[in-house]
């Protein structure tokens, strides 16, 4: 603290009897900002006017303020310190977060300084071209600014991405980078972006979306990866409109899918399905039942199926549900997306026909799933699910 305080006083002067207000302060360091001629000035009125931007944010007037944080962006000042310090203070005007030295926040304020920003849809389109930038406090705040404004204003954000010509490139591009912090918030960023809006979702897809999606996943651990292969699969998820599928069938991804249900590692003594696990396998069976769903083109789902059966991941569905230890949830989704692959394809029926159980002596699947469907020591959900294969 001793040293921000030395830091607003090289930047307002020395102040005699009361210090001014926190308007006052933030009114002087605007000042100082647009009139210094110094650069070490300003980028001294730019640090302080940051550390005061959340405490003060309703006091702020508002049209000055963003304007002069803006121009240093649109502008493209050299230094990066300033461009970096104006990303985060428009972070912090524009995001929710609240910590005990803040105000107490009014849930309209972000709303009303994203609204004041997005006046002039050129700023986003400036936003988009900060991401050029190798510079990691520029690239990082201008993904966490984006997401900011995606969560106040999603469909305005969604129009300015769509009219920029490079804007969706500029934001895939976030996928590759090499820095985890800034990859993992791209893709935060891009689940927000694709949400609802189907020409985002057959760009984001039509730039190779998906191969590199799958690349994360594998790169985490498929399965046993954490809270990035969740995000991954929550990304495909919003991607899966009816062309998508096309595009994901036609692109022989489907085959890359299989690699997430090996669990030759899961010992028979003492296992354990973290939480992350269980939701991560739960999001994959719910895509696969996505690809098969019956509210697709009938053409669709058969060809969907027809892929699943040839690359032998209906045979690794199959051996899912006859393995012990399974938790119910992945069981009873495991048997739902069965059901929708051989839901109307008399050849995936025959192979289901055939599975065995792992017993002395061998028990058909099919009885050993009716057996569950009429036990009530079984959860109803999977009993349910089981009647639900067999219609």
């Amino acid at each position: 603290m001793e040293y921000l305080s030395r830091g607003f006083k090289s930047v307002l002067g020395k102040v005699e009897n009361e210090g001014p207000s926190g308007a006052e302060t933030v009114d002087r360091l605007v000042d100082r900002i647009s009139s210094a001629t110094l650069l070490d000035d300003r980028r001294d009125a730019v640090r302080a006017i940051k550390s005061l931007s959340k405490c003060y944010r309703i006091k702020i007037k508002t049209e000055g303020f963003m304007d002069i944080l803006i121009n240093i962006l649109i502008n493209k000042i050299t230094d990066s310190e300033i461009c970096g310090l104006a990303l985060e203070a428009l972070v912090t005007i524009m995001s929710n977060d609240v910590d005990e030295q803040s105000e107490v926040l009014n849930n309209d304020l972000p709303v009303q300084f994203t609204e004041i920003f997005l006046k002039d849809s050129d700023n986003v389109t400036c936003l988009l071209g900060l991401l050029e930038e190798y510079e990691f406090r520029i690239r990082w705040a201008t993904v966490r600014l984006l997401i900011a404004l995606l969560n106040n204003r999603t469909i305005q954000i969604q129009q300015c991405v769509l009219v920029s010509p490079l804007g969706v490139s500029r934001l895939m591009d976030l996928l590759s980078d090499s820095r985890e912090v800034i990859r993992n918030d791209g893709l935060t960023l891009l689940i927000l972006l694709t949400k609802g809006n189907a020409a985002i979702q057959k760009i984001v897809a039509f730039e190779n979306a998906f191969d590199r999606l799958l690349e994360v996943i594998s790169d985490e651990g498929y399965s046993n990866g954490g809270v990035i292969t969740e995000d991954c699969l929550i990304l495909m998820s919003n991607l899966f409109n009816a062309s998508n599928i096309n595009f994901f069938r036609e692109g022989s991804y489907i085959p890359r899918l299989v690699p997430f249900f090996d669990f030759s590692d899961y010992t028979e003594e003492g296992r354990t399905w973290s939480e992350l696990k269980m939701k991560n396998v739960l999001l994959m069976l719910q895509l696969i039942r996505t690809l098969v769903s019956p509210n697709n083109p009938p053409q669709s789902t058969q060809s969907s199926q027809k892929v699943i059966y040839h690359c032998n991941l209906l045979k690794i569905l199959c051996d899912l549900l006859m393995k012990t230890g399974i938790p119910a949830e992945i069981l009873t989704e495991t048997v739902n997306t069965v059901a929708e692959i051989i839901r109307g394809n008399q050849t995936n029926q025959a192979f289901f026909s055939v599975v065995d159980a792992p017993y002395t002596p061998p028990k058909p699947a099919i009885v050993v799933l009716l057996m569950s469907m009429i036990s009530d020591k079984q959860p109803f959900s999977l009993r349910c699910a089981v009647l639900y294969c067999f219609q």
